[in-house]
């Protein structure tokens, strides 16, 4: 099982549960949970290689990763602690995992909170994939994240963001970034799944007006999903949560209470 913390609220029986993105650990969420626990049930995990769940026995040693495999993981810990429903808070590729749990179990997810969220690569996205694919397997991958994080995050007001996730990724190895690399070749047909399908669950995305890979293509498919808000905080890039806390917890917690 995913390593786990819980900070529980006794007058509270409601939940949320964050998601990391790839390369990260729960560690990104430090600026919420002072914020959320005041008024929820709080429950944090990290992916399977990352954080605290990197040295746990990996359940499919044998096989590549699916998105579908990550997001079961999210759903035995749930499933352990008792947690029927939950709101999700997601950034980056963790966005992609809460629309694909809540794909398959829409029951259990009461909200989604997806921060600097992927719905569609554009051709300079594809591109940077394209020569991951490349080179994944030549060059030490924390090269390649820094690479990544520097494309994705470029800006001086970015440099939290981007050190944080490349020091959190330090910790991954090799072959468990080759696992989850791999990941991208689900990630086209997924995308295109989920801009063409809107699910009757309440949807706020949070984006970083500076976020210029991800933020285009949410401008564009909001007007069609009905169930869905966008915010768009200024000076701001990929990692919302990490450079505008202050905006992100309290839109995403008025968010929550008017649901």
């Amino acid at each position: 099982m995913l390593s786990y913390s819980v900070y529980s609220n006794k007058k509270s029986d409601k939940w949320v549960t964050f998601i990391h993105g790839a390369g990260g650990s729960s560690s990104i969420w430090f600026r919420q949970i002072r914020a959320f626990k005041k008024e929820f049930n709080v429950l944090l995990v990290d992916l399977r290689g990352h954080g605290n769940s990197q040295n746990r026995n990996n359940p499919t040693p044998s096989k590549d990763y699916t998105f579908k495999d990550i997001s079961n993981d999210i759903l035995e810990v749930l499933h352990h602690l008792k947690i029927e429903k939950s709101h999700f808070v997601g950034i980056s590729l963790g966005t992609i995992l809460i629309r694909d749990l809540a794909e398959r179990n829409p029951e259990m997810v009461e909200s989604m909170i997806m921060g600097g969220a992927i719905l569609k690569l554009n051709t300079r996205s594809k591109f940077l994939m394209g020569f991951g694919n490349v080179f994944k397997s030549v060059v030490p991958y924390i090269f390649l994240y820094k690479l990544f994080a520097f494309i994705i995050m470029p800006k001086k007001n970015h440099k939290e963001s981007r050190l944080l996730f490349v020091n959190e990724a330090k910790k991954l190895y090799q072959k468990e970034f080759l696992r989850w690399y791999k990941l991208t070749a689900e990630l086209k047909p997924l995308l295109k799944l989920f801009r063409l399908k809107n699910l009757d669950i309440p949807t706020l995305y949070v984006m970083g007006e500076q976020d210029h890979l991800f933020l285009p293509p949410i401008r564009k498919i909001i007007a069609d999903h009905k169930s869905a808000q966008l915010h768009v905080i200024t000076n701001c890039g990929h990692v919302v949560n990490v450079e505008q806390p202050v905006e992100f917890n309290e839109k995403v917690l008025a968010f929550l209470k008017s649901i």
